[in-house]
């Protein structure tokens, strides 16, 4: 199996580089990406699991970029994950998401919400390369008895159009795919079927997007084949992954759930060399 879309505790994540690579391991996964928002920080200790337990590591991230003041998520696949530009890139766009986690919690406290900011963003602020953002804010609001559930903290809260969303200020998409090609990677689309920007992917094609997320776990057989038909149309390649978060309500319940077909990675690969 190959799962090229994953998450740890240096994002989002509920599972650490080592016990995520345990957990896909066991589920019979061969191939494994790593693909934190906006951050590699995990990316070192997932490669060097995978080479304990036999696993094919692919560095990989999930760098956000806006569009119209909405998220849209470009994967990198085959990073260089020293690469000085990107470093510099991402540590900007770290910076940006504890702006917004700063907002976001002044605009709780105006719904007399009170949270401590700084430790929420003591990881991050901690350990430079961990991603701080609205997940994290939603793990305070439980711990802090506001509600039961990081879901309902995202339906009450922190979901566009919710009392205490802050748009995300950021770069658009050809920025992010440009500075993917420099650290060597492949961009992806990721999970198209959840933006409603099909529309827009000619554009992101002709700024050098490399392939559609066709396989996902939040995508039907009607948003695969619509997205496969897409990306054969467009001239590009297809990813795919389960978007493994830890198996806590966000996104499926273990790594591989949804897997890329071996012929689709291949293509992949060989866009790198």
């Amino acid at each position: 199996m190959i799962d090229l879309h994953t998450h740890t505790t240096a994002s989002d994540g509920r599972l650490s580089p080592p016990a995520l690579v345990a957990r896909a391991a066991d589920r019979g996964v061969a191939i494994l990406a790593v693909t934190d928002h906006d951050t590699v920080a995990g990316c070192g200790e997932a490669a060097r699991a995978c080479d304990q337990a036999g696993l094919r590591f692919v560095p990989g991230i999930e760098v956000t970029a806006v569009l119209e003041g909405a998220d849209v998520h470009i994967l990198g696949y085959f990073i260089d994950v020293q690469s000085p530009g990107l470093l510099g890139f991402l540590a900007e766009q770290r910076r940006r998401r504890i702006d917004r986690v700063r907002e976001i919690v002044v605009r709780l406290a105006g719904l007399g919400i009170p949270l401590d900011v700084d430790a929420i963003l003591a990881p991050s602020l901690a350990e430079g390369g961990r991603a701080a953002g609205r997940p994290w804010v939603a793990q305070a609001l439980v711990a802090a008895g506001f509600t039961d559930s990081t879901n309902t903290a995202f339906d009450r809260w922190l979901a566009r159009g919710r009392p205490a969303f802050v748009p995300r200020v950021g770069v658009g998409a050809p920025v992010v795919i440009e500075q993917i090609h420099r650290a060597g990677g492949v961009a992806s689309l990721a999970h198209p079927g959840l933006t409603a920007i099909d529309e827009r992917i000619p554009e992101f094609v002709d700024a050098g997007l490399d392939a559609i997320e066709a396989y996902h776990s939040r995508h039907d057989a009607a948003a695969l084949t619509r997205y496969l038909a897409m990306a054969e149309t467009l001239h590009v390649l297809v990813s795919g992954g389960s978007d493994f978060h830890g198996g806590d309500g966000h996104g499926p319940a273990a790594p591989g759930e949804v897997c890329l077909p071996h012929e689709a990675f291949d293509r992949l690969a060989a866009r790198v060399r």
